[in-house]
């Protein structure tokens, strides 16, 4: 991997202390919670169950209270921006790096170069010190084998982006919106990139009339294939991989040429818990913190001294185009914009 590697916002300011309010996780959960401490506010893209279980690690490991608020890339980084005079969150949490470059650009992050970055490859690392990639984003085909087999008798599994092309596949492949997911967005400019603009949408307005379900969150296509509601989803890989640990009957491809980012965390700007904010991006670049999430969501750590799960995919395994992150972040009020306008 190189270096180049709904929710409503109206009355925002006045209803976040309500919505924060019911999602605290981890203001007991230890002993050695300071009395007084200012309590850190977190706006999570990552799922519920990690977040839950890295902010309780993080207030006990010092004392600081965290609420936490988890809702899609989309709706969370509008809130970031239209907040950035008077931010009610102190963290963003989650979400692939062109987002974090879009919010860095209307000047809604603080900048922070953790000290336990040193070791972090240089594609989890921004240029203007104001997000840092906490792990590893690779994208590919989940397939629900028994509907598969059910459905499609007669046709092998795909394994390329093309084959996802089959018009017999109509109605049997989930993709989330790319306006809301940042999953979604990284599959749209994971075709751009590699077959160039022109056929690249030639390639997604051939694929969106096939899709059965448009959801908004970037957990859905790995659930519903799970499930079985639905043969074919684009997915994160890792996503895949943690449902088939639990016994779904599911596999995934990673076809050639596919794309990898990395999730981010960044810090608000003017927030009022700088110091705490501090503490949570060094925490999650932590070696115990990213082995945590990797055991349960089968994530891929940046930090080299953290493993990966056993049974987690290594980026070494994967064919990757060269992604750059810096077009992705620069064309996507343009993508969105042509996809709103010709698929949804």
């Amino acid at each position: 991997m190189k270096k180049n590697l709904t929710f409503t916002l109206l009355s925002v300011f006045t209803i976040s202390t309500v919505l924060f309010s019911g999602c605290s996780k981890s203001g007991s959960a230890s002993k050695s919670v300071v009395k007084n401490t200012a309590e850190l506010k977190v706006y999570s893209i990552i799922h519920e169950e990690e977040t839950e279980a890295l902010t309780r690690l993080f207030t006990k490991k010092t004392g600081i209270p965290v609420k936490y608020l988890r809702a899609s890339t989309g709706e969370l980084v509008n809130r970031v921006i239209t907040e950035k005079d008077n931010p009610n969150a102190d963290v963003l949490l989650g979400g692939a790096s062109s987002y974090h470059i879009q919010a860095s650009k209307e000047g809604a992050l603080e900048k922070y170069v953790s000290p336990l970055s040193k070791g972090v490859p240089s594609y989890a690392l921004s240029k203007d010190g104001t997000w840092t990639g906490f792990c590893v984003l690779t994208l590919g085909i989940g397939i629900n084998e028994k509907r598969y087999a059910e459905k499609f008798p007669s046709i092998p599994a795909p394994k390329t982006w093309e084959d996802l092309l089959n018009p017999a596949y109509k109605g049997e492949i989930v993709l989330t919106n790319p306006a809301a997911s940042s999953t979604a967005y990284l599959f749209v400019q994971n075709q751009l990139q590699r077959l160039g603009w022109e056929k690249g949408w030639e390639y997604l307005l051939t694929l969106a009339p096939l899709v059965g379900q448009f959801p908004d969150s970037g957990s859905a296509p790995a659930k519903l294939i799970g499930t079985g509601e639905y043969a074919l989803g684009v997915s994160y890989i890792h996503a895949v991989v943690k449902y088939k640990s639990e016994g779904f009957n599911v596999v995934c491809v990673a076809p050639p040429q596919t794309v990898g980012d990395v999730d981010c965390i960044s810090i608000m700007k003017n927030t009022k818990n700088l110091e705490a904010a501090k503490k949570f991006v060094d925490f999650m670049l932590s070696k115990e913190a990213q082995e945590l999430m990797s055991s349960i969501d089968f994530t891929i750590p940046v930090n080299p001294e953290a493993k990966g799960v056993e049974g987690s995919v290594s980026v070494e395994s994967l064919d990757l185009i060269n992604y750059d992150v810096e077009k992705a972040s620069v064309q996507k009020d343009e993508v969105l914009n042509k996809w709103t306008s010709n698929v949804r």
